[in-house]
Order: structure tokens, then sequence, then C-alpha cells
């Protein structure tokens, strides 16, 4: 094993300890059926009417559990291997400049807004939502918003053989911030766009105001 690969698997275990835990529960979902993992899956309608007891005093807090758990689902192995790649890149630099305390809130706190934002959009929805899509959507917003802030340094992505620059990966997660928000106008529904935008809004956010500058960038 070459010192790059023992220094990679050093540096971003919890990174790809997320991408294995979530591959784990995808196989799972393989072995024992959608009725097994349907009650983790996110209803819009049914998180309405969860927030609407809870506002009424009858609290229910299993039945927000979707809004994160679904995060962790897939509905098949090209919509895993996809999110899992983009979850890679971005979440490795997210470590990489960070840490993996700043890694692990982004990807929770992104799947949240990701989700409360398809609610919102979808609220009458009876369809089933899953996917870490809003995540992987929140950390490009979590890069471009420190790209913004500061100055940041080539990053070596592995297996990459070159170091990418920050305005590349910037202009990146730009274009697919266009590509969802043109998804949203025309409505697809077998995609959750909405989850998409919400995700990248709030790593925008965490990556322009919250997270602290890291060692390796320089003040603009």
């Amino acid at each position: 094993m070459s010192a790059n690969v023992r220094y990679m698997l050093k540096e971003q275990a919890y990174m790809l300890g997320l991408i294995v835990l979530i591959s784990m529960i995808f196989v799972g979902q393989m072995m024992f059926g959608v009725e097994a993992y349907w009650p983790y899956m996110m209803v819009p309608e049914d998180v309405v009417a969860a927030w609407e007891l809870a506002l009424a005093g009858d609290i229910d807090f299993s039945a927000f559990l979707p809004i994160l758990s679904c995060a962790l689902l897939h509905g098949g192995f090209d919509h895993l291997l996809w999110n899992m790649l983009y979850l890679w890149i971005f979440g490795a630099l997210a470590v990489e400049l960070v840490g993996n305390k700043w890694m692990l809130i982004t990807f929770v706190v992104t799947a949240i807004c990701g989700s409360v934002f398809h609610v919102v959009m979808n609220a009458g929805s009876p369809i089933s939502t899953l996917g870490a899509s809003g995540a992987v959507m929140g950390f490009e917003g979590l890069y471009l918003g420190m790209a913004v802030r500061w100055s940041l340094p080539d990053p070596e992505i592995w297996p990459m053989d070159r170091p990418i620059s920050p305005a590349q990966l910037a202009a990146f997660g730009i274009l697919g911030l266009v590509m969802d928000y043109m998804g949203f106008l025309g409505g697809n529904l077998g995609v959750a766009y909405s989850a998409h935008l919400g995700g990248f809004v709030g790593g925008l956010v965490l990556g322009a105001f919250a997270v602290p500058m890291p060692r390796t960038a320089h003040r603009r």
C-alpha cells in the first residue's frame, strides 16, 4: 500500500466511513425490500401532518426522523454511485479544509435543509423521497461559500493525478446549482430538485458564515 493511500485512509477515515455506512444501508435495502425501509423515507404530506400535530401539542419526534434518515437511503445502484462519487469529491475537500467535525455537521445540516425545503415546496405531496443528493449539494455550497470568503489552496482529490483549481470546483458547483434550478422550474417529478437547492443553500450559508478559516487558506 502506497504512502498516499495510507495517508488518505487515515485522514479521510470519517468520510470513507460515511460512504461505507450509506453503501451498507443500500445493501440492506436490496436484501430486505422496500417494506423494511419505507418508514425511513420522507413523505412531505406526512411531515406536514406531524408538524400540525406538534403545533397542537401532540409531538411525535419519530415522525420527523425521515427528514434525516431519507438521506441515508437510495433508490438504485446508479443513484447511490453518483451520490457517493460527488460526496467523496466535495466531502473529502471539506475534511481537508475544515476537518471531520465540520464535515459531519455539514452532512447533517444540509441533509435536513434539503428535506425541509422539499417539504415546504411540496407540502401536499404523497410521493416518498430518498437520497443523499441534498447533502451532496450542501458540500458543493459549502465549498463555494468558502471559496468566495477566502483564497483556498488547490485541492488534491484522490485518485486524480493533479490538483484542481478552486475556481474550477466553484464553477462546477455553480453549474450543478443552475442545472438543479432549471430542473426545479421544469417540474420533473422523478428528481427532488427542491431538496438539492435547499441543501446547496444550507451549505452556502455554512461556508460563508459559520465554518472557521482553514489553516491553508488566505484572506482575500
